[in-house]
């Protein structure tokens, strides 16, 4: 009973944790895009507009989930719990800290992947139930590019857990206890560290849809993407289940490569330093995203086809080759 009683305090505890960092993050888009581009921002709502995300939610749980007509209602209506639900799964098995985990699983780095590629059936599912052509065309767009970053990532992956002899995520961040010992660097056995970083990174941005990938929701193209005919909480979980994505993405970056919450000193471990480098990584990409333009769908492709699967692929190689040494 104690467990359940504990899993159930974590599994609430999730939900508001992914849905305060969907609300705040937005903010500080909307902030960071305001002084990127020479203007305000959100400012009317509370201090420096901190109570606008809370207007913004008020707003989408009052409105009215509108289906319309011809629409494939039960996969149109599935489509956002499919988007979210996945997403706080993921959080499930993250280490916040050595001791702050809900369930601490041996293969939770494979659980993670296993729930992200759902994420993909999300998106196909609400582009193709809303019968839009800007919706289908955008959903074609959301799952070529997720299966086509998918590759170089995973290949990634296994490079770090061929590394640490691990798929448990607390056992990786145990064996990086400074900044000497991160999976960034060539040394630890990662041949090429700082590349893979920056290819894990490319790729985490292209997964969850944003600038300068953001072909899926291409606003000038295809107006609002796969979640063009959605309103209210139905756009919301889809709007919730982005934001989550980023954190989990952020998070796997800190975790494979950052030390995850130890200190790059080897003093004073805990969550501070796990959030200290998650909302750096989760600025990093709002930051790339108001200041880059977007690039074109073959580009994008041929980015990873042509350029990341064989630079992840000469790294796993090498890698292995190392270690083999070793």
């Amino acid at each position: 009973m104690n467990e359940v009683i504990r899993l159930v305090i974590y599994l609430v505890a999730i939900i508001a944790f992914a849905a305060l960092n969907a609300a705040y993050l937005v903010w500080v888009e909307r902030k960071g895009a305001g002084h990127i581009q020479r203007r305000i921002g959100p400012k009317e709502v509370g201090p420096y507009g901190l109570l606008q995300p809370l207007a913004d939610g008020a707003k989408l749980m009052s409105k009215q989930i509108l289906i319309p007509r011809g629409v494939d209602v039960p996969l149109f209506m599935i489509a956002p719990v499919l988007a979210m639900v996945p997403a706080i799964m993921s959080f499930v098995t993250i280490p916040f800290s050595e001791t702050l985990v809900a369930r601490d699983i041996n293969i939770g780095l494979l659980m993670i992947f296993a729930f992200a590629s759902v994420n993909i059936m999300a998106l196909l599912l609400g582009g193709w139930a809303s019968r839009n052509k800007y919706a289908v065309i955008s959903a074609t767009r959301a799952v070529s590019q997720n299966v086509s970053y998918e590759i170089p990532m995973l290949i990634t992956v296994i490079t770090i857990v061929m590394i640490s002899g691990s798929m448990n995520l607390n056992e990786i961040v145990m064996q990086q206890t400074n900044i000497l010992k991160w999976y960034i660097w060539p040394w630890t056995g990662n041949f090429l560290g700082p590349i893979s970083f920056l290819l894990f990174f490319t790729c985490s941005l292209a997964e969850t849809n944003r600038a300068p990938f953001d072909l899926g929701e291409a606003e000038s193209e295809l107006i609002a993407g796969f979640h063009t005919e959605y309103a209210g909480m139905g756009f919301g979980m889809f709007f919730m289940g982005e934001y989550a994505n980023i954190v989990i993405g952020c998070s796997l970056i800190t975790i494979l490569f950052l030390g995850g919450w130890q200190c790059p000193f080897g003093l004073f471990p805990g969550i501070h330093w796990f959030l200290i480098k998650l909302y750096a990584l989760c600025w990093t990409f709002v930051w790339i995203r108001w200041t880059y333009p977007r690039t074109t769908l073959w580009g994008l492709l041929n980015l990873s086809w042509k350029y990341l699967i064989p630079i992840s692929l000469v790294n796993l190689i090498l890698t292995a080759g190392l270690l083999k040494v070793m």
